[in-house]
């Protein structure tokens, strides 16, 4: 039995990939305090008490706009709640219930996977209470005061998740091929991905850069299993003050043809 997977859900910029990093005790998913940093779905191993499971980070929920990613970003979101026994709803406990914060809980209550509130951003354990107590309005039971940053409350609120998964076999995993795509902007990777997938795994756009975590998907072909690795397209690092034909290589300078 493979691992169960959590989804984690929440419109821009309410800290989902910050809490991501704190429950895998990684610093892997990309934070960046500007919205849509996350676009595609991402997995991340956990561990808790005596469980094993995945999060899945997705890209902020917007519903009432289609402009660049945010349908395609939906999709994601969609496809990772489809697979997941359960689901964390991150909101911001110092902005409050926000209108987006709403029409996604009603979103999820359309869905059968059980979800909790994690209350992000509760950096004072005196004030987290307060915050949190707003999120009851939404209809999804008991929120958890939380911080991503200093890991306020996760406990609590991974106690309580761990309830809602099944209990995987333990069976030893197979052994896997890693495989990783890499090129420059631009040029298709995330497309061979998906083709090889057979599935809509990353978003595919002309936009350059639209791929920025690492993507990593397992695949089984001819009773082996490969780890297929989407990554961010390579650009060229230039140097100020550096002429053309010179780039940095191994901490010294070598001398190079123009291309």
């Amino acid at each position: 039995m493979s691992l169960p997977i959590v989804a984690i859900i929440g419109r821009p910029n309410v800290g989902k990939s910050t809490l991501v990093n704190r429950l895998a005790g990684s610093n892997d998913a990309i934070v960046f305090d500007q919205p849509g940093v996350t676009r595609d779905r991402t997995y991340r191993a956990c561990f808790w008490q005596d469980r094993e499971f995945l999060v899945v980070d997705t890209g902020g929920l917007v519903f009432e706009d289609d402009t660049e990613f945010l349908p395609l970003i939906r999709q994601q979101a969609l496809a990772a709640l489809a697979e997941s026994s359960a689901a964390i709803l991150v909101v911001d406990g110092q902005a409050g219930v926000a209108a987006a914060d709403q029409a996604i809980a009603q979103w999820l209550r359309q869905h059968p996977v059980p979800t909790l509130i994690a209350v992000n951003k509760c950096e004072s354990p005196d004030q987290g209470l307060a915050q949190a107590g707003e999120f009851w309005s939404l209809g999804l039971g008991e929120p958890f005061a939380v911080s991503g940053i200093h890991g306020n409350g996760t406990g609590d609120l991974l106690d309580e998740l761990i309830t809602h998964l099944p209990i995987s076999t333990g069976d030893e995993a197979p052994t896997e091929t890693r495989v990783a795509i890499i090129g420059r902007p631009n040029v298709g990777k995330s497309s061979l991905l998906n083709a090889l997938v057979g599935e809509t795994r990353a978003i595919v756009s002309p936009i350059s850069g639209t791929t920025r975590d690492a993507i990593d998907t397992v695949i089984e072909h001819q009773g082996r299993q490969y780890r297929l690795i989407d990554t961010a397209g390579i650009r060229k690092k230039t140097i100020r003050g550096i002429r053309p034909g010179i780039f940095w290589h191994q901490s010294r300078l070598q001398s190079h043809p123009p291309l």
